[in-house]
């Protein structure tokens, strides 16, 4: 795989509590990371929604129509596990169980934090019952995003947050080019959660390691090449939040979704949660419903990307 801009990698660690400016007692459990990955193929004759924020031009449109069985498998792969372990795992959902504070740590020249602030919003508008907003006051803050110069930069901050031991582990099975992270209790509620980026990239691979670690930090942070249209994929690069992530975020934080569900407890509620679910992405995406619902009936697997 070559590298040079984002991909996610996922771990759990139970490394000692969170070194550095947090003095939070909860280990950290999660990682998620990136690298580079080849842009993924559209299938024709998807629906198409407008250019989302962080999208290149001409990248071309991105699939918004899936089945109930597309969007499942997805949300297992991604929000249960993770790639890369320091404890054993409990294969469980984690999520936030309140209110979300990001607090941006600009370590850089570089005026990043306007576009960090933009991905928080973009977010906050297309995850419905989802908390999410920057503050400044980093007490008050549960995600804090560190924005380093460089890769150069990036490496020595993940040794200073994390110790020599588990920073040669990331970097040698995980090649971090971004880097997210977060502790969760022992019911599975994420309680905290660390985002490194760098700011030294073009547009594009600043706003997909943006999306892609903000959005893990949340807790689908596992890794899956097998599910094409997700960015938690390393073989996929978006630079925005794509329809089929707003679904498995808004699954996972649908208020009938709780931390520390089984894979089997939260397909028992797929069937009553979608529903809602897709009116409330075919809304915030301008999406026409029908073009949704003909893509469920008629089997949207035929048209995937090979």
């Amino acid at each position: 795989m070559a590298r040079g801009t984002c991909d996610r990698k996922a771990a759990t660690t139970g490394a000692p509590p969170f070194v550095r400016h947090l003095q939070s007692a909860l280990p950290l459990v999660a990682l998620s990371i990136g690298t580079i990955a080849a842009a993924i193929a559209l299938a024709s004759g998807a629906p198409v929604r407008a250019e989302p924020i962080g999208k290149p031009i001409g990248n071309g449109g991105e699939r918004t129509a899936f089945t109930d069985a597309e969007i499942a498998d997805g949300l297992f792969k991604v929000a249960f596990g993770a790639e890369l372990r320091f404890t054993a795992g409990v294969d469980r959902l984690r999520k936030f169980d309140g209110p979300i504070r990001v607090f941006i740590d600009n370590r850089t020249q570089t005026s990043r934090s306007a576009d960090l602030a933009a991905v928080v919003r973009d977010i906050a508008g297309h995850v419905d019952h989802l908390d999410i907003a920057v503050t400044g006051n980093r007490k008050a803050a549960n995600v804090v995003v560190t924005m380093v110069q460089d890769r150069k930069e990036l490496l020595r901050t993940i040794r200073d947050f994390y110790g020599p031991r588990r920073a040669r582990i990331i970097e040698r099975q995980l090649v971090p080019d971004c880097l997210s992270g977060f502790g969760e209790d022992a019911a599975h509620r994420i309680g905290r959660s660390e985002v490194i980026l760098t700011a030294d990239r073009d547009d594009f691979s600043f706003f997909n390691c943006a999306y892609e670690e903000l959005l893990q930090a949340l807790g689908p942070i596992n890794d899956d090449r097998s599910v094409p249209w997700t960015m938690f994929n390393d073989d996929v690069r978006m630079g925005f939040f794509d329809v089929y992530d707003q679904y498995i975020l808004n699954i996972v934080y649908d208020p009938r979704v709780h931390p520390g569900m089984t894979r089997s407890q939260v397909g028992e509620l797929l069937p009553v949660i979608l529903p809602k679910i897709r009116s409330w992405v075919s809304h915030t995406n301008a999406i026409a419903p029908s073009g949704v619902q003909a893509s469920n009936e008629h089997g949207a697997e035929a048209d995937a990307p090979r």
